[in-house]
């Protein structure tokens, strides 16, 4: 969704952005960017709670642009942290592309890399570059090293802060903030705004302002539809569904690797132009898995949460969530991934017995009631769609199963 009225020349942006903007097709600016970009040129700490797709990249990443050209310093000028390294890469892409007709030195830092990788990483962050994208662990690594010139800093911005904390960075981050100036801007981006994250605004933030954009509601061109399914009716129908559709760009989301791998094998065993992501393949591999999805060489990629938020793939037609999200919040990422830039999209979720409590969450979340329906007549009888016959199941306290060896009664 963009602004009627305001365009990217009403900031003030130096020339060369403005001619970096124009080369790649931005005109006007979403709400959270005309919103935050702003209070950056300003030199005032921002919140900006966004969900996937508003446009917090170039939210942040032009005034900090601006900024660096008008009171360049010694050293690093920017660290950009984000929760993974498919992530941090995309931040780059945007910024090379931003930056094309400036002056300005940016490095991504992230883990999996060989020694020659490593040791020219080292070399340019010794020597200084003025933005650095990193993943926490390998930024803390180097940091370590004492190798890395920060005194200088003026701007360090979080992405993605809730996943961030979701996968156990909340130390790394403090971590890092230990070797940073006090005096500096801080922006922190999130898709939810959980009280760990007003935790941890409060520590490393300084009177902040806060942008909280359309957080919670799917954009307004998806088409959403439920299937009422048993587990074994799940690829079959998957399969029918997808087969001899006109869908150029797939994106199905399951919620283990285990799953991934083997919904992959299914559909490309029925032939299908299939590829999957997940943490078992190497990093090289997920790079060249998802430059083919975005190129459309595949038709179909199947991936783990990893994907749902953060990775800017333009165009998919069809997101299908063959598990119900465990979080009504990631239902909301997960299916973002369509409809794009006001264009439209069909977003279809499988729904078996144990997922239908959960599922009448994320109906609660947005406030929507989904159109769900059974399987067609082939496949059988999905279950009754009745939420408030399923009770969630308890978690099992830590220990050995009743029945095990390992356990015995007193």
């Amino acid at each position: 969704m963009q602004t009627d009225g305001v365009s990217f020349s009403s900031f003030g942006f130096d020339p060369a952005i403005m001619e970096g903007l124009d080369a790649i097709g931005f005109d006007k600016p979403t709400p959270i960017q005309q919103q935050i970009i702003p209070y950056i040129l300003q030199g005032k700490d921002v919140i900006g709670c966004a969900q996937t797709g508003t446009g917090k990249t170039a939210a942040y990443l032009l005034p900090v642009l601006q900024r660096i050209l008008s009171h360049p310093v010694k050293g690093i000028n920017t660290i950009i942290i984000s929760p993974t390294r498919e992530l941090a890469l995309q931040i780059e892409q945007q910024l090379e592309g931003f930056s094309y007709f400036i002056n300005i030195s940016s490095l991504a830092v992230y883990g999996g890399t060989d020694g020659i990788e490593w040791e020219q990483q080292k070399r340019a962050l010794t020597q200084g570059v003025d933005i650095v994208v990193a993943t926490p662990g390998k930024l803390i690594s180097f940091l370590n090293m004492d190798i890395v010139p920060v005194s200088q800093l003026q701007h360090l911005v979080l992405d993605e802060a809730d996943r961030m904390l979701d996968m156990g960075f909340f130390d790394d981050i403090m971590r890092i903030i230990s070797y940073l100036p006090a005096k500096r801007n801080t922006f922190l981006f999130s898709a939810t705004m959980p009280p760990r994250i007003r935790e941890l605004s409060r520590k490393i933030l300084n009177q902040p302002q806060e942008v909280n954009i359309s957080m919670s509601k799917p954009a307004a061109g998806i088409l959403q539809v439920a299937y009422n399914t048993y587990d074994k009716q799940k690829t079959p129908l998957l399969i029918s569904l997808i087969a001899d559709r006109d869908l150029p760009s797939i994106l199905i989301f399951a919620s283990t690797k285990i799953k991934v791998k083997s919904i992959y094998r299914e559909l490309s065993a029925a032939g299908l132009n299939v590829g999957d992501i997940h943490s078992d393949h190497e990093q090289n591999v997920r790079e060249e898995i998802l430059l083919k999805f975005r190129n459309r060489q595949l038709r179909i990629l199947v991936a783990t949460d990893v994907l749902s938020r953060g990775i800017d793939i333009e165009n998919i037609n069809l997101v299908v969530n063959y598990d119900v999200p465990h979080d009504a919040e990631d239902y909301v990422h997960r299916i973002g991934r369509t409809a794009r830039a006001e264009r439209t999209g069909i977003a279809i979720t499988f729904i078996n017995e144990e997922d239908q409590y959960r599922f009448s969450r994320i109906e609660k979340l947005i406030d929507t009631t989904i159109l769900k329906q059974q399987p067609p007549a082939e496949f059988g009888a999905g279950p009754v769609y009745d939420p408030s016959a399923v009770k969630m199941k308890p978690r099992r306290k830590p220990g050995p199963k009743p029945g095990s060896k390992r356990h015995k009664k007193n």
